[in-house]
């Protein structure tokens, strides 16, 4: 899906500058294994407003930003479920794994920093760590809580590029989505560009507004 290559493609350029080598080259393989369903939605959802002819500038930092949060909240919770340190003495692998977490989480919420995201983002993070916390306690949580929350940030992420509030139907969509999909790393359908496109139409005026990005400078630039 050339949606899934873009979003990969960003999301190893935000981290181009990350050190140590190993560090860099476990977030790589953390990207590569994906099936990137974050990023597909980010940039699916910014095409359904403004078509294919888009330019596609802070997209990309968009859909990568909320790809490595994703990605590095999905590690924290195998490592959470799975510890490693009860099977891996030196420690180095679980380590290199937590750290390779937090650096995923910190790069996508500087690439969101500034944009309508934001806010989400947070929220975001902070629901994770209540609904890990319910789990840990014997609580019960909400099912796919991650996936829906990464997804509903995704179509934030990708419409307000353009002005454009995510309407419920595309809320709905993807709600639907995240309890659709199994396992730890969930391939994406492939009518998911399609999917969002119509969840788009089906609402007649979309609400827009002046995007932070035309009215701020983007959280990349130098």
């Amino acid at each position: 899906m050339e949606a899934a290559a873009r979003a990969r493609r960003a999301g190893r350029r935000a981290v181009r500058d990350v050190s140590p080598d190993p560090l860099r080259e476990r977030i790589h393989a953390l990207l590569d294994e994906s099936a990137m369903v974050p990023g597909v939605l980010t940039l699916s959802s910014a095409r359904a407003v403004e078509g294919p002819s888009a330019s596609t500038a802070g997209i990309e930092d968009r859909a990568a930003g909320v790809q490595l949060i994703y990605e590095g909240l999905r590690l924290t919770r195998a490592l959470a479920a799975d510890v490693p340190w009860d099977r891996d003495p030196p420690h180095t692998d679980g380590n290199v794994a937590i750290l390779a977490a937090d650096v995923m989480v910190a790069r996508g919420f500087s690439l969101l920093a500034s944009t309508e995201a934001a806010d989400k983002a947070v929220e975001t993070v902070k629901s994770f760590g209540r609904d890990e916390t319910d789990d840990q306690q014997g609580r019960e949580s909400r099912p796919h809580a991650l996936e829906v929350d990464v997804f509903e940030l995704a179509v934030l992420a990708g419409t307000t590029a353009f002005g454009v509030e995510p309407p419920e139907s595309l809320l709905a969509y993807v709600e639907d989505l995240a309890a659709s999909l199994g396992g730890d790393r969930p391939d994406p359908p492939e009518s998911v560009p399609e999917e969002v496109a119509k969840a788009m139409a089906d609402v007649p005026t979309p609400r827009r507004f002046e995007s932070a990005d035309e009215a701020r400078p983007s959280a990349t630039d130098p």
